[in-house]
């Protein structure tokens, strides 16, 4: 690589459709916010001709134009497609998110691509949420390349963040993360800096110099040899250590000169492998130029190194019932099978579907069957239904581009699928399938809504559905014991984001309130009750008399009802009245209005009328007797307890299990795991980690993980209950 002295850009602006799965590159950008990802996307974009030296597309727009959150909030919500062509080759950029909050468009985007370009800060470094991603992708053997950014910084170092790099991504092999350029300096400025202007290929030993706004390659001088010797020999010994070519090493070693030919094609295929991780550096381009520095090198990374989808195993497919169906790998004549990997809402043409085709060929204007499984814990229903397809199109920027088609490897935008959801499979409607779902994280911070006013109100169900079809890390929950809405999501920059499209794209201006745990009621204590309803008035009268005993019954008892009338004081067919009328006034609560668990409450004697007695009058005095049984009891509050599991950096443990101990939480062991990590488990009242998803990034340098399940209801300390019931009383 690097043995070419120019570019060939692409026409600026046309629509690009793959022929086959061998012209497809799919790409997916990684790293931390800020790290350069976006104006990276738009560097390459300007040096393979997809835009102008502007770096504006025809429309007068530019290619990271997508959503007005993202331009209002200065960062990126969503995961981006941008489309280049280069060498014949299409590139299907995937810009994602590097904020935490929307690591599930990350997700989408490791999903839909078949190689991670990594991008690092040269100022800020590699974040511990980048190296968790990393470790992912090395899980499923995705093959990697890494590229440092802001090179233009006072302290950047190239060499020492490639050390960074090798020692961070590197594991036990840190030979395999090397550089296949070294920076070249131009002039030191009067600060001392010496910007980079240009590149040093190692394997190639040209230089590539970006001074002029266009790559220019020459030989190097005698004295310049010397300084990248060392640089070289590394590499090419890290390349033939991932050859397959066992008797390459002996060569070497032996000291013969390995063809530079040799090497290159080694290197992509070690590359392609996911075996090798080579270091670049870029830059966008200034003011005015073509092409930004790196840009050149990156592009013909990713076109000769990176593998073709059709190197890349098709996720598993089953027909809708569940049974296994093989697949020919991307095989463009096959069953059609794609999957949505992001859903948005156009305001001219509705919703908008951006999907990836991992089998067959996807036309415009085909019935195809959209099947969604595996999501209803997130309030997506399981639905199976035909549809009608659109335009398929090619999105850049704003616009989008029609296509004639979509292979199978490539990546298109579809129309008018109004039902598909992100993460849903299409697939021929008379040979229905579905894909696995990818991982995708579990929301764990609440947020309560309500509409503002009535006319909100009629549009809040809707505007609730469309922006759960859109992102499925975001779960609806319509609480039946809080009666509360509750949005679950993945942090306070995801609930921002979900109100402002709430507001700005569906109309729906909704309310924050505080978000209520599911509280329960219980006799502390034995307790005995006489509920009586008796009225007299013109016609029949009511009457009806019963007396009850409550008492305390274990944790996850529920109510138990117990008949011991003797000699037919209540009759028999009043007995299931009183019964049901104990039931809901349990229901309904006898304290603080929270429904009444754990208790048994048995039925001892009462008295009935031959005319005036009925089974509302009985339901009626059960529901009297209970009230009257707590009035002289002690209640107590049940909180809801949840397991919680923290995955964490062993650097962090201490800090996560002080904390916990402060939410009132009991630990219950740790485990030692992989990768330095140490998993804890513990038990806390659910009303102490209603922050925790944002309270453990902030501890944990956003490195650690957790989740939670509902274990049981636990009787609330009575300083917690009457600060609780303060509170309450304050907001009403």
């Amino acid at each position: 690589m690097g043995d070419k002295a120019n570019a060939h850009p692409g026409a600026a602006g046309r629509a690009v459709a793959a022929d086959h799965p061998a012209s497809v590159r799919n790409v997916v950008l990684v790293g931390h916010s800020g790290s350069g990802k976006t104006t990276l996307v738009e560097a390459l974009a300007l040096t393979a001709g997809a835009v102008n030296r502007a770096g504006r597309v025809e429309d007068g727009g530019t290619v990271s134009d997508y959503d007005e959150i993202e331009h209002r909030q200065q960062r990126s919500v969503q995961l981006s497609l941008v489309p280049v062509e280069q060498d014949g080759i299409k590139v299907n950029l995937l810009d994602t998110p590097g904020y935490a909050d929307f690591v599930g468009e990350l997700r989408a985007g490791l999903r839909a691509a078949d190689a991670a370009l990594f991008v690092v800060s040269a100022s800020d470094g590699v974040d511990g949420s980048t190296r968790m991603v990393w470790e992912e992708c090395a899980a499923v053997g995705m093959p990697r390349a890494i590229v440092v950014t802001h090179l233009e910084a006072a302290r950047a170092d190239f060499e020492e963040m490639t050390r960074i790099c090798a020692e961070a991504f590197g594991g036990d092999d840190p030979d395999a993360v090397l550089p296949l350029y070294l920076p070249l300096h131009g002039p030191q400025g009067p600060d001392g800096h010496a910007p980079v202007t240009g590149l040093i290929g190692l394997l190639s030993q040209k230089l590539f110099d970006y001074a002029s706004g266009e790559r220019k390659e020459s030989d190097p001088d005698e004295d310049q040899l010397p300084l990248i010797e060392e640089a070289r020999n590394r590499l090419i010994e890290g390349i033939i250590a991932e050859s397959e070519d066992e008797t390459l090493m002996d060569r070497y070693l032996g000291g013969e000169q390995i063809d530079v030919k040799t090497l290159v094609e080694d290197l992509e295929r070690a590359v392609a492998r996911g075996t090798f991780f080579p270091v670049l550096a870029a830059a966008p381009a200034a003011e005015g130029a073509r092409q930004g520095l790196g840009t050149v090198e990156l592009l013909e990374l990713i076109t000769r190194g990176f593998p073709t989808p059709l190197e890349h195993p098709t996720p598993g497919v089953t027909t809708v019932d569940g049974k296994p169906r093989e697949l020919k790998p991307c095989d463009p004549d096959g069953p059609l099978v794609a999957e949505v990997v992001r859903t948005s809402s156009d305001p001219y043409v509705g919703r908008v579907s951006l999907v990836r085709v991992f089998s067959g060929t996807l036309r415009p204007d085909e019935t195809v069957h959209v099947s969604g499984h595996g999501l209803t814990d997130r309030g997506h229903e399981d639905h199976d239904v035909d549809e009608r397809i659109g335009a398929v199109s090619t999105p850049f920027g704003k616009q989008q581009r029609p296509v004639s088609h979509c292979v199978a490897g490539d990546l298109a935008c579809v129309a008018k699928l109004s039902r598909a959801e992100t993460g849903d499979t299409l697939s021929a409607k008379d040979d229905p399938l579905l894909m696995e779902p990818w991982d995708m994280p579990d929301p764990l911070l609440p947020l309560a809504i309500q509409a503002h006013s009535k006319p909100d109100e009629d549009k809040l169900s809707q505007g609730l559905a469309r922006l759960v079809a859109e992102d499925p890390t975001m779960r609806l929950e319509q609480n039946q014991d809080t009666h509360q809405v509750v949005l679950w999501c993945l942090g306070e920059a995801h609930a921002d984001v979900a109100l402002e499209r709430l507001r700005s794209r569906y109309g729906v201006q909704v309310d924050v309130v505080p978000h209520k745990v599911s509280l329960r009621e219980t006799f502390a204590t034995r307790s005995a009750g006489r509920g009586r309803h008796v009225k007299q008035s013109g016609g029949h009268g009511q009457y009806a008399i019963c007396e009850i005993e409550v008492e305390p019954l274990p944790g996850g008892s529920g109510i138990e009802f117990v008949d011991k009338v003797v000699g037919g004081a209540v009759p028999r067919q009043f007995i299931p009245s009183v019964e049901k009328g104990v039931r809901a006034q349990a229901a309904k609560g006898v304290a603080a209005g929270n429904p009444l668990v754990d208790v048994r409450v048995t039925l001892l004697d009462g008295k009935a009328h031959s005319v005036d007695s009925s089974d509302a009058a009985f339901q009626t005095a059960g529901a009297l007797a209970l009230r009257e049984a707590a009035a002289d009891a002690k209640i107590h509050l049940l909180e809801p307890v949840a397991e919680v599991s923290v995955l964490v950096g062993d650097e962090y443990v201490g800090a996560v299990m002080s904390d916990l101990s402060g939410r009132r939480g009991r630990v219950l062991g740790t485990e030692q795991t992989a990768g330095g990590r140490t998993l804890v488990r513990a038990e806390v009242p659910e009303i102490e980690i209603g922050r925790y998803a944002v309270d453990l990034r902030s501890l944990s340098h956003g490195t650690a993980r957790f989740n939670r399940r509902y274990a049981r209801h636990d009787p609330m300390p009575a300083q917690v209950a009457e600060r609780l019931r303060k509170q309450e009383q304050e907001a009403s």
